[in-house]
């Protein structure tokens, strides 16, 4: 079994930013010469997850307002009332409860096997942000 670990590096523009990342995982695995495993990818953030989903402009922005609605950032969360840097980000971590740190996913002839209409996403809770990143971790032969 051979191993290769890399990051993608993502700068955010939007409170809450909804980015694919799949041409960047698919470029790691390519470069790793492996041809048959599975990618772990791993937010190394609290407020910024993973997800794997359609890839559908409208539908995008259909799931930037409903995590708008499912948990406002304007609540009485106790959180914001002392916070480590600043920011009002309750709403962020509680909205990061209901999402992905990480994915797995297997590949076979250096391809990812993901179905047709999905892409990985990388999402943003708290931003914009100038620097986030995902853990790549590729495992195989």
């Amino acid at each position: 079994m051979n191993y290769r670990t890399t990051t993608i590096a993502c700068q955010t523009t939007r409170p809450i930013d909804i980015i694919d990342i799949t041409t960047d995982v698919r470029a790691a695995l390519e470069e790793s010469g492996l041809q048959q495993g599975t990618v772990t990818l791993l937010s190394r953030h609290t407020t910024a997850c993973l997800n794997i989903n359609e890839r559908e402009e409208r539908l995008m922005q259909d799931m930037t307002t409903w995590l708008k609605r499912f948990i406002p950032k304007d609540g009485d969360w106790l959180h914001n009332l002392e916070t480590i840097d600043g920011r009002d980000n309750a709403h962020s971590h509680l909205l990061g409860l209901f999402m992905n740190s990480s994915e797995t996913i297997p590949f076979s002839e250096g391809q990812l096997m993901l179905g047709q209409w999905q892409s990985i996403f990388f999402i943003e809770l708290d931003g914009p942000r100038p620097k986030r990143e995902v853990l790549v971790h590729i495992q195989g032969e």
